[in-house]
């Protein structure tokens, strides 16, 4: 089986209860989530030997951050014990036509203070097979960039696969700030993986006549999209994800897939919502599953990620705890949601 290594970010997540506003919440509920770390979770929960590398400040609640995320089998041992605090997001869930809302609290964060050098990436990537990150961890902080172009660049030099979920975050950075950042790192990236506007964002391709806001995707418009992007990028597979958001309960869920031949789309899933973060990372993690199974066919590996990542949006938290049984059931046609005796 491979195995995988991601670099990122983990924060300490607060989310309202009840879906609370934030102004009437007197409680919060407690866990943790991170783009790379909820990939690195939802690929232990598929079998795959994964390994999260981060900073964590070794005070209790860095060690409570390490326990929740080890209880999942993923490997904590490379993560860094050092810095000050663990960045916080806030989470208030939203309902009909009220959007969700999220405020992120990160700032000076140990993950935001690593340098380049700090994690011996050649110990650390020897014997693995395949690297990941987000356009969130350059997005944090200068020295975050640095270490994060470090590690795809060791990564790449050792024969490993790289792929990168763009993750365009507009509370982080502009879009300008984004691609200065973004572009140069691409030259390290096998597998490029987004939503309907991070290739717009992060690399300056844009999808013509498409309004997100509408509630209707039309997949066809992505097509010149993956083109360009293999063109400019050279990328060996790119994969967009296509959110229909009808309301805050109810959205559309479906992806695009160029394998390096030709262009695929995925199964298209009405998803009532539980709670859609961390909808984007079990993709990735599907995906990367499903590109190191022996025999599966490029559709096969598309409809595994689409449905994993529709499913990771049916219960609460940023960790997708699903296994390959269940997801191969849903991609296999059951979305019917009956009781299991």
């Amino acid at each position: 089986m491979v195995k995988v290594v991601t670099f990122g970010e983990v924060m300490l997540r607060l989310a309202t209860m009840r879906r609370e506003r934030f102004t009437q919440a007197r409680e919060f509920e407690v866990t943790y989530g991170g783009g790379e770390c909820n990939v690195a979770v939802s690929l232990a929960q598929f079998g795959v030997d994964a390994t999260f590398v981060s900073a964590i400040p070794d005070n209790d609640i860095g060690q409570a951050c390490v326990n929740y995320i080890r209880q999942f089998g993923v490997d904590t041992s490379e993560i860094l014990r050092q810095g000050k605090r663990l960045g916080t997001y806030y989470l208030e869930s939203g309902a009909a036509m009220r959007a969700s809302k999220v405020v992120y609290d990160r700032a000076a964060s140990s993950i935001a203070e690593i340098k380049p050098g700090e994690v011996d990436w050649e110990k650390v990537l020897a014997g693995k097979d395949w690297f990941h990150f987000t356009g969130i961890t350059p997005a944090i902080s200068k020295s975050a960039a640095a270490a994060c172009d470090e590690a795809a660049a060791a990564a790449k030099q050792l024969g490993l696969t790289v792929s990168a979920d763009m993750n365009y975050r507009g509370n982080l950075w502009s879009a300008e700030e984004a691609q200065a950042t973004m572009i140069p790192m691409m030259k390290h990236v096998d597998v490029s993986i987004g939503n309907e506007e991070d290739a717009e964002k992060c690399l300056g391709v844009a999808a013509e006549g498409v309004d997100v806001t509408t509630g209707e995707i039309d997949a066809n418009a992505y097509r010149p999209v993956v083109q360009d992007l293999v063109n400019k990028y050279g990328f060996k597979k790119v994969a967009i994800t296509l959110r229909e958001s009808h309301s805050a309960d109810d959205n559309g869920w479906s992806a695009i897939y160029f394998d390096g031949d030709e262009i695929l789309l995925g199964n298209k899933y009405d998803v009532r919502i539980v709670d859609r973060v961390g909808g984007g990372d079990s993709f990735c993690a599907g995906m990367i599953y499903g590109l190191n199974q022996e025999g599966w066919s490029s559709r096969q590996v598309l409809d595994f990620a689409v449905a994993s990542s529709a499913m990771s949006h049916t219960f609460h938290g940023d960790f997708n705890l699903v296994s390959v049984k269940e997801v191969m059931a849903v991609a296999g046609g059951d979305v019917t949601g009956r009781v299991q005796r």
